[in-house]
Formats: C-alpha cells, sequence, structure tokens
C-alpha cells in the first residue's frame, strides 16, 4: 500500500471521528437539554450564563456546548489508551456515562459558580421550578443529574452506533 493512500485513510478516519463525536454530541445534547427544560426550567438560565437569558438562547448555547463535548469525547475515546478498551456499544455507553459525569463535576461543581461570580449572582434566578425552598433546589439538583446521566447515555451509544456503521477501513496500525 502506497504511503499517500494510508495518508488519505488515516485522514479519512480521523475525519470521520469528529463528524460521529459532534453529531453524538448533539443527539445527546436534544436528550439532555429535554430534560433541563422539562424537570427544572433550566434552560433561560443556562441562556443567561452566555448573556442570553432566554429558552432559545438556552437552547442554542447548549448545543453548541454539547457538540464541543461530543468532539472532545471523540478525541479522548480515540486515543491509543482508551480506543482498545472501548469497542462494544456496552464499553462506549459506559465510557459516555464516565465522561458525563466528569463534565457534569467539572461545570456543575466548578465552572457554574465562577461564571455566577463572574456575573454577580448570588444565587440561582427564582423561580426556577415552582416549588418552595429546599425542595425546588432538590428538584433542580435531580435534574442536573439525570440531564448528565442521560447526556452520556446517549453520547456512547450514538457514537457506537456511528463507529459500527459506514466507519471507513481502518488504517493498518488500528488493526
Amino acid at each position: 500500500m502506497s504511503q499517500g493512500h494510508t495518508v488519505s485513510r488515516v485522514s479519512a478516519v480521523a475525519q470521520y471521528r469528529w463528524v460521529a463525536g459532534g453529531a453524538s454530541g448533539l443527539v445527546a445534547g436534544i436528550g439532555m437539554g429535554i430534560v433541563f427544560h422539562a424537570g427544572a426550567n433550566l434552560m433561560p438560565f443556562v441562556g443567561a450564563l452566555y448573556g442570553w437569558p432566554t429558552v432559545v438562547g438556552g437552547w442554542v448555547v447548549h448545543l453548541l456546548n454539547s457538540v464541543l463535548a461530543g468532539l472532545l469525547f471523540a478525541f479522548v475515546v480515540s486515543r491509543p489508551v482508551f480506543h482498545s478498551q472501548i469497542e462494544s456499544v456496552g464499553e462506549s455507553v459506559a465510557a459516555g456515562v464516565v465522561f458525563a459525569a466528569a463534565i457534569g463535576l467539572l461545570s456543575t461543581g466548578l465552572l457554574l459558580p465562577v461564571s455566577m461570580s463572574a456575573l454577580g449572582v448570588q444565587s440561582f434566578p427564582e423561580p426556577l421550578v415552582p416549588l418552595p425552598g429546599m425542595l425546588g433546589s432538590l428538584v433542580v439538583v435531580a435534574s442536573v443529574g439525570v440531564a448528565h446521566l442521560v447526556y452520556g447515555l446517549l453520547l456512547g451509544w450514538t457514537y457506537a452506533a456511528a463507529r459500527t456503521r459506514g466507519a471507513p477501513d481502518r488504517v493498518p496500525s488500528e488493526a
């Protein structure tokens, strides 16, 4: 096999992984967004973190972040140390759930407080949910947790489905 052909196959595989990651992030983001929106009406709050405090603004920035996270997932799982460990659909789904949990901890535990501080926001806007006090807070926390679980499940499953359907031939070094 010529070197030029090998380079073009490597390029095709890499491009396919990026497309699979972005598409998987979009599908997972839609599922997660439905939980955010229906569970605790969080979309206006998500949008407000980016200066667009509407449901539409929340969806736009959430889906953009979801696609970027999907691309990051594709990058991480395609590294040789992980690639050989994530070959089945179940392994891909497990990787998606672990990845979403890490993203959830990072975004909710670090980035959200930093963003709120930068915006001068002391607490969540009221009412995020039509429930008072601690019960409302519990619904928000549960919604965020379930939303990240949904994201991880859909991300891993969609990525595995995309990888097994129509993927270009593997390059010789991946065989």
